[in-house]
């Protein structure tokens, strides 16, 4: 089978397993009682991405062939989603936090790495096919967005979005990617066996050299910043919309009733704008695209704050369609600058640095705080029996306070960042 066709089923099936719950268990958390803890369950993904992308990235380089691990870590994933699961179905409504989200967070442990991996055998294999990867790249990982989408649709057409079965579907996604990515072309591993390594060589730790360029520090901080988005929409959207259904005149809306299928149109916004990154990357430079990027962030949250699923839909519409801006032109190329700036021997090192900086230590903090502002604004007031009305007024502060943060961290990257670049 043709290389392309072959990377492009690695990359439907890896975020078809992300997609199948990513957007909707926000909405399973708060119908069981634990919409206040929804906050933990998504940045438990930017804790375990502090130390696992890199910790499997070391793995990779240094010891076991990278689409291995990539297998190893699906195997596992998919195995405790799966229990996750089970669990949530025999507890019904008297589910347990801790036991749910220790199931929950042992898949996502594993899972987080496999997204850097799945990268990491892509350009793998392309450079070893003589591609270039920012051209090639792009087109192949639009169909993770695709896949990505098949799998809300499904959940939600299937009446999953309340339930846990939601992750049955990842978990046994998971476990066709494990067996799939054995069939992918094999990864090289730097041994070094006739090269004698000081400790910090041995250990794989060679990425966080990275951090002594200047350039490439400041934007990897930033990306930590700029990772403080990536997760709040994913885990609040569903309930937002879904928080409509508290006021009468929205209550039969097409959002409240199938919000999944709604903010889908961002993944679908996605597939195009993958395909814009290399056009603006060659023309642009890696700056501007990332100061895009950032004022898609503000436009994504700003038009949460002013839309309804009523006559403003199309705010709501307008913010799914700036989401796939947002999140490619920061997160795909953010992904090909690190590649290109760093060596053979720690590239999946590299990536892997890269996803803890935004998937981990910005997506944790960021998330949690998002869970403070909504807990104050949202959760709070109508535990008190406070009105639809009023709920969704305190999604809407909600909303503007994070819009408010995006725009702030897009002045201080342009000022910061130095970045001059030659067009192509």
């Amino acid at each position: 089978m043709n290389l392309k066709i072959r990377l492009t089923i690695l990359n439907f099936i890896e975020f078809a397993v992300w997609g199948a719950y990513l957007t909707s268990m926000g909405t399973y958390l708060a119908d069981v009682g634990l919409g206040s803890h929804i906050g933990w369950f998504y940045s438990v993904q930017g804790i375990v991405s502090i130390f696992m992308p890199a910790l499997m990235g070391i793995l990779a380089d240094r010891w076991m062939q990278g689409q291995r691990v990539l297998s190893l870590c699906h195997t596992l994933a998919g195995a405790f989603m799966i229990a996750a699961s089970w669990y949530g179905y025999q507890a019904g409504d008297a589910v347990q936090f801790s036991t749910l989200f220790t199931l929950y967070s042992l898949s996502v442990a594993f899972f987080m790495p496999t997204i850097a991996l799945s990268y990491s055998v892509a350009y793998s294999a392309l450079e070893k096919a003589g591609y270039d990867t920012v051209k090639a790249f792009p087109p192949i990982r639009v169909w993770g967005t695709v896949g990505f989408i098949v799998t809300m649709w499904i959940v939600d057409l299937c009446g999953l979005q309340k339930t846990p079965g939601q992750w049955m579907v990842s978990g046994c996604l998971s476990l066709v990617m494990a067996a799939y990515s054995l069939t992918m072309p094999s990864m090289p591993v730097n041994k070094d066996e006739g090269k004698q390594k000081t400790l910090f060589e041995a250990l794989g730790l060679d990425a966080f050299k990275l951090f002594l360029n200047p350039r490439i520090a400041i934007f990897l901080v930033f990306a930590m910043l700029l990772g403080f988005c990536l997760q709040i929409s994913n885990g609040y959207a569903n309930p937002f919309i879904t928080s409509f259904g508290g006021i009468a005149e929205y209550q039969s809306t097409f959002g409240v009733q199938h919000a999944n299928i709604l903010i889908s149109l961002s993944q679908m916004s996605e597939t195009l704008c993958i395909l814009l990154i290399p056009f603006f990357l060659s023309r642009f430079g890696i700056k501007k695209v990332v100061l895009i990027a950032l004022m898609g962030w503000v436009l994504r949250f700003a038009f949460f704050g002013l839309g309804n699923p009523g006559g403003g839909v199309w705010l709501f519409l307008l913010s799914m369609i700036v989401y796939g801006v947002a999140f490619d032109f920061f997160n795909i190329s953010g992904s090909l600058f690190v590649n290109q700036v760093t060596d053979d021997s720690i590239r999946s090192s590299a990536q892997g640095l890269f996803m803890m900086m935004t998937n981990g230590l910005g997506a944790f903090v960021g998330t949690l705080v998002a869970q403070a502002v909504i807990n104050h604004y949202v959760f709070t007031p109508q535990a008190a029996g406070a009105s639809g009305t009023e709920v969704v007024a305190g999604w809407q502060t909600s909303w503007f306070i994070f819009a408010a943060y995006a725009f702030v961290v897009a002045v201080l990257f342009a000022i910061f960042f130095r970045y001059k670049h030659e067009r192509e």
